[in-house]
């Protein structure tokens, strides 16, 4: 996979331990390559080391009851064994329990890593945004292989940190981003850098979530924390609030999402389960929801990293929560042979209008369009007029992955390095962020890679930073 524009170097991997000191994941590093050189009695080996060259790689899950229990399931059909759950509501992860009964059982991840120790090769984090780092970082410090749910980080600071950390630990990591290693990802690449459509100048990029309430303010009063929920934890670093359960019938956040969707397809809690999504406190809107989706292949075939400004409009935006409605524009600069090129993101249902190309054909609710030189592509379609290279003489050069959890699992157990990884998936998460951040001041915001600051907006540059509360602290 090409490395960004202006990667910075990956600082090598901490030299592995004195054979007295080697951790169980670092045995499981090299049992395939081993294992099919050597066969040995059973008695010739200690209970530990056989234990390590015959046992697939340890996982500890955190964040289990959502998203994380068809990812976790995944994530065993690719090779990895379930050890460990961790939830701050064992009511919404008892379905994970009762998958997994062999699994050991936490609320508090810093008790599960504490506890499991070398037992755990890798974590997964399932979380909400806004405890994906305390998280990831926690992990990373342990020398644990990490694969977490994308966005990587709530804010950009966060994903500084996470860079660092990922450095000194040296392990494997993957955010689970729609891959660009598959075949769609590949043949985009591939006929964007062959010059099927000449140079891009456009990039328009457009989803129909958010498929959770947006738009809102913070409703009044407070409502019983459930038993099985430790409200305290489910938290973490984010201002204190009052936990407040479901909207009542008829309010208008719920009300607009039925509105689009006919119901609204997971609840209508206030912030727990999945609805946290709205929320700046919890959660980034639809552009973090699904940003690092969408731009992770445009990203890799344009050779894309941070751009030079980026400026949004939208629905009313509110203090606390994202808007309905919003369109976010980035500009980038020249990349080597690539020319300056506009990406503007559409979510909410808005989209850019159809090409002629399509012949009076609507675009689909989703998609992305590439606008070139010499014609365009709808995904990895080149539409009609086109009159860049034969898209039939380019050459399919490229890789084709197994995606997200084949790829983490080949980088855990072969040393090789995973499709979105973090030091990918690391700007990828921090460009997609900086549209927030327009979004929310309002502002044309100029942006310096170097220093990661804006350098017209002091406002902007307060919401790189999380306001880490409860005792929390980033780093």
């Amino acid at each position: 996979m090409p490395k960004p524009v202006n990667q910075v170097p990956v600082t090598p991997s901490l030299p592995t331990p004195p054979p007295a000191t080697v951790s169980r994941r670092d045995l499981l590093r090299g049992a395939a390559a081993w294992a099919s050189v050597s066969v040995l009695p059973a008695t010739v080996l200690s209970s530990s080391v056989r234990a390590a060259h015959s046992s697939k790689p340890a996982l500890a899950g955190v964040g289990v009851g959502g998203v994380g229990f068809g990812q976790l399931q995944d994530l065993e059909k690719a090779g990895f064994e379930i050890v460990a759950l961790c939830d701050v509501d064992f009511a919404y992860a008892r379905k994970a329990f009762d998958k997994w009964p062999q699994a050991r059982r936490y609320k508090d991840f810093r008790e599960m890593l504490q506890t499991e120790g070398d037992k755990a090769d890798a974590v997964y984090c399932g979380t909400p945004d806004h405890t994906h780092t305390i998280v990831t970082l926690e992990a990373l410090r342990r020398r644990k292989h990490v694969c977490c749910v994308k966005p990587l980080t709530r804010t950009v600071a966060e994903s500084s940190a996470v860079l660092e950390a990922v450095r000194a630990a040296g392990t494997k990591t993957q955010m689970t981003a729609s891959p660009n290693t598959g075949e769609d990802g590949c043949r985009i690449t591939e006929l964007i850098q062959g010059g099927a459509i000449g140079p891009v100048r456009e990039v328009h990029i457009w989803t129909a979530r958010p498929w959770w309430p947006q738009g809102m303010l913070r409703p009044a009063g407070e409502d019983p924390v459930p038993a099985d929920l430790d409200w305290k934890l489910w938290l973490g670093p984010a201002p204190q609030r009052p936990y407040k359960g479901d909207w009542p019938a008829g309010s208008a956040p719920v009300e607009q999402v039925n509105a689009f969707g006919g119901k609204s397809p997971f609840g209508n809690g206030v912030y727990h389960p999945f609805n946290f999504r709205g929320w700046w406190d919890f959660g980034t809107g639809a552009l973090g929801d699904m940003g690092c989706h969408y731009f992770n292949t445009p990203f890799r075939a344009l050779g894309l990293r941070y751009p030079i400004s980026v400026q949004a409009t939208g629905t009313r935006v509110f203090p606390e929560s994202a808007p309905l409605a919003a369109m976010v524009t980035y500009d980038f600069p020249a990349r080597g042979e690539m020319p300056p090129v506009r990406v503007t993101w559409y979510d909410g249902g808005l989209r850019p209008p159809a090409p002629k190309e399509l012949a009076g054909k609507p675009l689909d609710e989703e998609g992305i369009l590439y606008v070139g030189d010499a014609g365009k592509m709808l995904g990895s379609q080149v539409l009609p007029g086109a009159k860049g290279k034969d898209p039939a003489s380019i050459a399919k050069t490229l890789e084709r992955r197994g995606g997200t959890w084949a790829e983490w699992y080949e980088a855990v157990t072969k040393d090789t390095r995973a499709g979105c990884d973090f030091e990918w998936s690391v700007p990828l998460t921090a460009m997609v962020l900086l549209g927030n951040i327009a979004l929310r001041t309002g502002k044309h915001l100029a942006w310096d890679a170097q220093t990661l600051r804006f350098t017209n907006s002091p406002e902007a540059n307060q919401l790189l930073t999380p306001k880490y509360e409860n005792g929390w602290k980033l780093g």
